[in-house]
């Protein structure tokens, strides 16, 4: 008896050491977002969760709690690098305040996935992402199409340091600019990604500009402060277009106060993100840009069975 008990401890600590061992000999992902403020931000790290099972890798998925956090990204990058990840998935709130702790990782042959707002360099080997511009261009046309294609709109921009930021700034306003000359762009605020700024922001314009038609805001924050400051003030007369979804947007957009949003694939994003880690590790080649896709929605498309996937809580 006293044998098989041995036996049977001996075994025990047997499987606790190999299981930790194999654990170890997983290939490590560090993962470091740009926050984890928005709902956006949790389907990007359920993706990547899903494919860090299905590829048996270990991650880590963290970010600041601000999108303006620029400091504090950068100190949870530096302890990724400390704990010599195997490949890093990045999105970057200031490319340039990374490029240091970047231009190590290359140094060591660690190899970059830039995802959603990517990195403004050449180092990462590829940018799991929404085409920003082209996605921002299609909300203009579809303001354009909510105000009869004149009168004056207004947009609110998470910031302008991310690539997300800078492109879906541009596709907005380079749509109106270049095809819709009867539309003045009043005013361009950056709130952080913050619904409470972006709200001030919001109001502020509103009442500066009392004969304003519409209004778009380029993130998930941006666009809740949009739809705060036209309840607020009483202005539902207003076209709105959004970025991202949440269950603010979707439920302004069911009850009318939103006329529609831009969704990406978040999910998708963290996915492919992780799975482009797991190929570059392994020496493959991959695409400059791997494009997860974007659609609008509006209160008569968001039930359908190819949106619903897309509409985060």
């Amino acid at each position: 008896m006293k044998k098989v008990s041995l036996l049977l401890v001996l075994l025990a600590v047997f499987m606790a050491f190999t299981g930790t061992a194999f654990a170890q000999d997983k290939p490590y992902v560090a993962i470091v977002s740009k926050g984890f403020q928005h709902q956006f931000w949790q389907a990007v790290r359920q993706g990547a969760e899903e494919a860090a099972q299905d590829y048996n890798v270990e991650i880590t998925y963290e970010g600041p709690e601000s999108e303006s956090q620029v400091a504090v990204q950068i100190d949870m990058l530096q302890t990724a690098m400390d704990k010599d990840p195997d490949a890093l998935v990045f999105a970057a709130l200031d490319t340039q305040a990374a490029l240091p702790l970047i231009e190590e990782a290359e140094s060591k042959e660690i190899p970059i996935i830039a995802f959603d707002s990517g990195v403004d360099s050449d180092i990462p080997v590829t940018t799991a992402a929404t085409d920003n511009y082209a996605a921002s261009a299609y909300a203009a046309d579809k303001m354009a199409e909510l105000i009869g294609y004149q009168g004056k709109v207004a947009v609110i921009v998470h910031d302008q340091t991310s690539v997300t930021g800078v492109e879906r700034r541009d596709g907005f306003l380079d749509r109106m600019k270049n095809r819709y000359p009867e539309i003045e762009v009043v005013d361009v605020q950056y709130g952080g990604g913050d619904h409470l700024k972006s709200t001030d922001l919001a109001k502020s314009i509103m009442e500066a500009n009392p004969d304003l038609d519409g209004f778009f805001g380029a993130n998930e924050g941006s666009a809740v402060g949009v739809v705060n400051g036209i309840m607020e003030l009483g202005r539902e007369d207003i076209a709105t277009v959004g970025f991202d979804s949440g269950s603010i947007l979707l439920n302004a957009i069911r009850n009318g106060i939103m006329d529609g949003a831009i969704t990406q694939n978040p999910v998708g994003i963290g996915y492919r993100a992780v799975e482009a880690a797991v190929k570059a590790m392994n020496g493959e080649e991959l695409p400059e840009m791997i494009d997860t896709g974007f659609y609008y929605y509006n209160a008569r498309n968001m039930d359908s069975e190819i949106l619903q996937p897309l509409l985060y809580e």
